[in-house]
């Protein structure tokens, strides 16, 4: 078995997914990079595949293809994630099953593949992006389905971390303020500055910088890391 260590990532074309695949390979890691588009790269090491991960069958060729290119899966970042702030009474089943489309059935198909392959080769991390608002409720952003399915993921992370603890397997989330990234118009940029305690939005750095953490934390699963300066503690 090849001992190149491999990380997947999903929605890894731009913002926090496109920072973690020059971290991982800094980190001296193939990746295998997932988004709806994303275009090939240019680096022998890192794969691209294309494909809605809510889609039955995405996670599985991800996977897959990474375990075809480099031989195993060391890493998994669930990152691709959707957000729908509505008022709970206006969501459509329409936005129901776009939300829990990608933040749920996106992590429930690749993770078990992930995991599958991490058994075999004794050993592996999986990553959870959650939110803030999952902990820290805000009348001003009404949320119902991000806490819903981000929630889910907070759970999941405990459960699964117990699962497979003495096997080698970690597993983590990383629950975000609100980061600077396209998303994001400029001209909201400071009425979202004032939501967090410090005073300023995250940046992109700030939630990679997290995730590197966990990957040589070998002492840390189950755990979910708030990078959202100071949201969960309170206002």
């Amino acid at each position: 078995m090849s001992t190149q260590k491999v990380a997947a990532i999903t929605g890894a074309s731009r913002g926090i997914g496109a920072g973690l695949v020059t971290a991982y390979r800094k980190l001296g890691y193939a990746v295998v990079a997932n988004a709806r588009s994303i275009a090939p790269s240019d680096d022998p090491m890192v794969l691209t595949v294309a494909g809605d991960i809510a889609a039955p069958g995405v996670g599985t060729r991800v996977i897959q293809a990474g375990l075809g290119a480099f031989g195993r899966i060391d890493t998994l970042i669930n990152n691709a994630g959707v957000f729908v702030a509505k008022p709970f009474t206006e969501y459509t089943e329409a936005d129901f099953d776009l939300v829990t489309g990608v933040n749920l059935r996106g992590f429930f198909e690749i993770s078990q593949q992930a995991i599958t392959a991490m058994l075999t080769q004794g050993g592996g991390h999986v990553v959870n992006i959650s939110t803030s608002l999952v902990d820290h409720a805000n009348s001003d952003v009404p949320s119902a389905l991000a806490s819903l399915t981000k929630g889910g993921l907070g759970a999941v992370t405990k459960s699964l971390a117990i699962e497979y603890a003495s096997r080698g397997i970690r597993v983590n989330t990383v629950a975000p303020g609100i980061i600077r990234t396209p998303m994001h118009p400029v001209d909201t940029h400071e009425f979202l500055a004032a939501m967090h305690p410090v005073g300023r939005m995250g940046d992109i750095s700030d939630i990679v910088d997290a995730i590197v953490y966990l990957e040589t934390a070998g002492f840390v699963t189950g755990e979910t890391v708030h990078v959202d300066g100071g949201q969960s503690a309170g206002h």
